[in-house]
């Protein structure tokens, strides 16, 4: 059965069975906790733990889920994969264990003509919580196993939470015998291989406490509401019906595996190490397409370096195996003809997808080139001290600042003898890593304990959010919470997080930035900082009190500033029409990755390849302003996510949407975006689209930056006075500028090349010069200087020296330049005087106490004062004869 109708056969079952179907939510989560969907409870967990009322009493899914703390064993062991697809039903306090535990056995155990999976029943054994006697008389009724197949095990396997205080509950799972060829008998406990995992009931009927790990928390009680929580690994269960020995070889996966061994001209059981690093391409390929096709962009940080990563270990483990040309557009075709059936999002997009794989790749390659050269300069630095340890900060530098990943620099540097401080490495990973999610987390939640907010959400409800009708609404304070817990009260000058029950106030999101504004009551006045969503509903303000007192159960006047709200409703307008723009003039596959715009200022990011020639950037900003000039009309509709994508509209990448979509127009269909932000009512209103720069921002994307509304018009004033300027400088017509620039920087190179002639000339006398006085020091011929010129004339003129000298005789030169208040030196020897055992790195140390570093041939240095260069230049021969 292949994995599209697994897929099909769930959700058909459970929507026969009155549960709700709900479309799988993007990989990228808006949970500050996660940077991708890990499971398929996530995008239901507001539901689950009462935060917000669920739309539906039951519900299925197929959620798409990736993980990536275990990467490393992927393709290492056949059980880890780094995307996975989660079958899952679920009840919101309707229908509980005997139901979750029928549909499971029905549904795996009926034969496949009448629409289940046609599981053996007496091959199929389940694990119950030691204490949750209920779930076994019910496997035992419902299902008619034996006493020996249910097995009971403990909290580490059996029992379920958030790892925080909250729901939680007995889970029941369920396993599959496959026989004897794959392990030993006796059911999970003994063998989780022959044994396999395919589903998990989670039975949510407890409130935990506080407490460490998976056990040891107290248990608060009965929950008011029991939930049902459930997941089927879809790949697992592919696994079983096609008959595979692991996940890899499975429809969806076993043909990119294929392909990767056919491009390296090797075979896929034939050698374990070759597998692996099979596997590996397998899974990372599969993965990196469905968050490309989920709008995730290679980057330095957060999702877009996950995703960097599984790219490039995909193309070092194709370059390990023998591949060296471009493997990725190859690999990522299978993977899109595999998935299409269930996901046709990944051939709808697959032209970006391709397009920003194969530039990523590109650049991986120049990487690999640039840092090679890196690592093998800083082994040679190690084993010239006799060391044969590159320290961990080496190896990060190469991971951080030239994208080295960490399994080469281990490779690699073993070639040559040569260990990483490993530990050292990761330390300072795992520092740069909770660094950015303490960021991201303080950002979210305004530096504020979501448990306390999420407390303050249970006992108050939602924030009546105004933003899109509202500037001023009458507001009441419902709390104040500081980073140390709730307050009762916050004095003038302090900062603190107020909560209120209705605000006009627009929370940062979709690229916005939020509003600005004040709070002022009979006693108080405080200005809003930030506005953000850290829960879904609830919407915080971080504030600085200005004067007087504010204090929980105030009531106070939320007033947006209306200048900032104009200027932020013009910039977000004028980003739906620039990114329309941009798609009239490069086409459809000129797609916004990214965004952000505050008042007078807008950014957008999207997938190309190569810089924008100006004619393009004219183009698309005269497409974007002759919008404006034709007076768009600016509309907002809702309909159902299906409705919305039927007619068109444009979803941003990453955002969650509930079952009615906001749906944002300019001009009808010309612009046509899913959007929750602020915006003008016509197009005129937004003033001017002035671009003010375009960059790169990594391998196959480019950000448009513009100016809009007054501050457009400012920056084109600007511009207008600069060039007046310059043609009053140049004395020019404005219209003969760009001949009569493109002349003077002509009449500079050329001056530029008689300089440089000049220089060489002198340089040349200089070095015949030195050359022609070298001393003889006990058979070694050594040339000594002072020089004028900055590092890279001195080693230039080091090095003529020392070309002149005898090529039979061993010749030492030492060049030293005295600027800032201190010393540099550089120092150069022949091939005769590295034969006889004479280093320019040591010597360039004994001369300057340690202080500097270089090669055998070549080495430079510096920091000792400058007046005591003279002592060291007449200090080389004796320092020569004590090597």
């Amino acid at each position: 059965m292949r994995t599209a109708e697994i897929r099909r056969r769930f959700l058909d079952f459970f929507a026969e069975r009155g549960h709700t179907v709900v479309p799988s939510a993007p990989l990228p989560t808006p949970d500050p906790t996660l940077l991708f969907v890990n499971a398929g409870m996530v995008p239901f967990k507001p539901y689950l733990t009462g935060e917000t009322a669920a739309p539906w009493p039951r519900a299925t899914s197929v959620q798409k889920c990736v993980r990536t703390l275990d990467i490393e064993e992927v393709g290492r062991t056949t059980r880890h994969g780094s995307f996975f697809q989660m079958n899952g039903n679920f009840s919101f306090g309707d229908y509980f264990k005997e139901e979750a535990i029928a549909f499971a056995w029905e549904l795996s155990t009926s034969p496949t003509p009448d629409g289940g999976y046609g599981l053996d029943p007496d091959r199929i054994w389940v694990t119950v919580h030691h204490g949750d006697d209920e779930s076994r008389a019910l496997w035992r009724r419902v299902a008619g196993l034996p006493d020996e197949r249910i097995v009971a095990r403990g909290d580490e396997d059996n029992f379920w939470s958030m790892g925080v205080p909250g729901p939680c509950g007995p889970c029941s799972e369920l396993y599959y015998d496959r026989g004897p060829a794959l392990g030993r008998a006796g059911g999970p406990a003994v063998d989780e291989d022959r044994y396999m995992e395919f589903w998990n009931l989670v039975f949510m009927q407890y409130e935990r406490g506080e407490g460490p790990g998976k056990s040891g928390y107290p248990i608060l009680g009965e929950l008011p509401h029991r939930n049902i929580d459930t997941g089927m690994g879809v790949e697992r269960m592919a696994t079983l019906l096609q008959g595979v020995d692991n996940l890899y070889e499975t429809d969806e996966t076993r043909p990119v595996l294929d392909r990767a061994a056919e491009l390296a001209g090797v075979r896929y059981g034939a050698d374990a190490e070759a597998d692996v690093r099979l596997r590996v391409v397998a899974d990372h390929v599969r993965t990196a397409l469905m968050l490309l096709a989920d709008g995730v962009s290679p980057g330095n940080e957060g999702r877009g370096y996950v995703l960097r990563r599984l790219l490039r270990r995909a193309v070092r483990a194709m370059r390990r195996l023998g591949h060296q040309d471009p493997a990725l557009p190859e690999l990522l075709a299978v993977a899109r003809d595999r998935m299409a059936p269930g996901y046709p999002e990944v051939a709808d997009a697959y032209d970006r997808i391709a397009d920003r794989a194969a530039g990523e790749e590109d650049a991986f390659r120049a990487t690999l080139r640039q840092g090679t050269t890196v690592l093998d300069t800083a082994v040679a630095e190690v084993t010239s001290h006799g060391g044969r340890r590159l320290p961990g900060a080496q190896a990060f530098l190469l991971h951080d600042t030239y994208g080295f990943p960490i399994d080469l620099t281990l490779e690699m540097a073993a070639e040559q003898g040569v260990e990483v401080d490993r530990e050292g490495f990761t330390a300072l990973m795992r520092e740069q890593r909770e660094r950015a999610r303490a960021d991201a987390r303080a950002r979210k939640s305004g530096g504020t304990d979501t448990a306390v907010l999420r407390g303050v959400l249970g006992e108050h409800g939602p924030t009546d959010w105004r933003a899109w009708s509202a500037l001023t609404t009458r507001s009441r304070v419902l709390a104040l919470v500081t980073a140390s817990g709730p307050a009762p009260a916050a004095g003038e000058g302090q900062i603190v997080t107020a909560v209120l029950d209705r605000t006009p106030f627009y929370a940062e999101s979709g690229g916005q930035e939020s509003d600005a504004g004040h709070l002022t009551g009979a006693s108080v006045e405080a200005e809003v900082l930030d506005v953000q969503r850290p829960l879904p509903g609830l919407v915080v303000h971080q504030v600085r009190v200005t004067a007087g007192e504010l204090a929980v159960g105030d009531e106070v006047t939320a007033a947006v500033d209306p200048e900032w709200r104009l200027g932020a409703r013009q910039a977000h307008s004028g980003t739906h029409v620039l990114h329309a723009a941009l798609r009239q003039v490069l086409g459809p596959t000129a797609l916004q990755s990214g965004s952000y715009n505050r008042p007078g200022h807008l950014r957008l990011d999207f997938p190309w390849r190569g810089a924008l020639s100006p004619s393009a950037q004219s183009e698309i900003e005269e497409a974007a302003n002759q919008a404006l000039r034709r007076d768009l009309p600016v509309g907002v509709r809702w309909m159902t996510l299906p409705e919305a994508k039927e007619l068109g509209a444009l979803a941003l990448f990453g955002e969650t949407y509930g079952e009615k979509v906001r749906v944002v127009e300019i001009g009808g269909a010309w612009s046509r975006e899913l959007c929750g932000g602020t915006h003008v009512e016509h197009a005129s209103q937004i003033g001017v689209v002035a671009l003010t720069s375009q960059s790169s921002v990594g391998a196959g994307m480019r950000r448009l930056e513009a100016a809009v509304g007054i501050e457009g018009f400012g920056y084109l004033a600007r511009e207008r006075d600069l060039v007046a300027r310059i043609a009053e400088q140049v004395q020019a017509p404005r219209a003969e500028l760009p001949d009569r620039v493109a002349g003077l920087l002509e009449r500079l190179k050329s001056a530029d090349r008689v300089n440089q002639r000049l220089r060489q000339a002198a340089l040349r006398a200089r070095a015949a010069e030195l050359a022609g006085r070298a001393q003889d020091a006990d058979g070694v011929l050594v040339v000594t200087a002072t020089a004028d010129g900055g590092p890279d004339d001195t080693r230039t003129l080091a090095t003529a020296v020392r070309d002149l000298l005898p090529a039979d005789r061993p010749g030492v030169v030492v060049i030293g330049t005295a600027a800032g208040g201190r010393t540099s030196l550089v120092a150069a020897v022949n091939g005769a005087a590295d034969a006889s055992g004479l280093h320019a790195a040591r010597l360039v140390k004994r001369l300057l106490n340690g202080k500097g570093g270089g090669t055998a041939r070549l080495a430079q240095g510096g920091g000792l004062p400058a007046g005591d260069l003279r002592r060291v230049l007449e200090s080389v021969p004796a320092t020569l004869h004590g090597h």
